[in-house]
Formats: C-alpha cells, sequence, structure tokens
C-alpha cells in the first residue's frame, strides 16, 4: 500500500512539474513571438513571428532530449545545429544580446513573478 501511494504521489509531482516546464516554454514562445525584436540567425534577420516558428520547429525536433525549461532553451533557442553560431535579440533601443542570455533574463522575471504572488 505504502508502495502505491509513493509511486501515485511520484506520478502526480513529474506531471505537476512536467506542467510547469510547458507553461514556462508557451510563455517563452509568446514572449519571443510579441516582444517586437528581430532575431538573428547565421547573419539573417528574422521577425518575431518567424523566430518563434523556427523555435517551434527546433523544439518539436529535440522534444525527447528536453526535461527543463533550460533545456528548451539550450536545444531550441541557443544557437544553430549546422554553424554552431549562436542566436541573437535585436531589440529596438537596446544592445543586441544572445538569445539564450535574453530568455534567460525572462525565465528568471517569469519564476520570481510567480513566487511573489
Amino acid at each position: 500500500m505504502k508502495y502505491s501511494i509513493l509511486a501515485i504521489a511520484t506520478s502526480l509531482f513529474m506531471s505537476a512539474a512536467a506542467a510547469e516546464i510547458s507553461a514556462e516554454i508557451v510563455h517563452l514562445l509568446d514572449y519571443v513571438e510579441h516582444s517586437g525584436c528581430q532575431y538573428e540567425r547565421n547573419g539573417s534577420f528574422h521577425s518575431a513571428k518567424d523566430a518563434r516558428a523556427h523555435i517551434m520547429k527546433k523544439y518539436k525536433y529535440y522534444q525527447e532530449d528536453i526535461e527543463s525549461t533550460e533545456d528548451f532553451i539550450r536545444y531550441a533557442a541557443n544557437k544553430s545545429a549546422l554553424s554552431g553560431k549562436h542566436y541573437k535579440i535585436h531589440c529596438p533601443g537596446q544592445e543586441a544580446m544572445r538569445s539564450r542570455d535574453w530568455l534567460i533574463l525572462e525565465l528568471n522575471r517569469l519564476r520570481r513573478e510567480k513566487v511573489a504572488n
């Protein structure tokens, strides 16, 4: 009986964790799309909407390797798998920065906001 309760509790915890990761990923995808920034990949500039589509494509490809929101950023929104060049974000009135760093800042802000509420 103890084992069954532990198994159920573990399963529920894992489901809750997976739901939290999924919610964070959706938030980051929305953040990219609605940022008003341009995404630089391999020297070419792309709209925020196109950036979301590209990140989503990579997310689907690497989905089995992704166990955290940080993994999502590392695998899907960090750099080109072909050239190894880091993706950059160009937002109006700000210096360009690596996509990974930009998304980690937003993820940390989101998590702080959740703790505060």
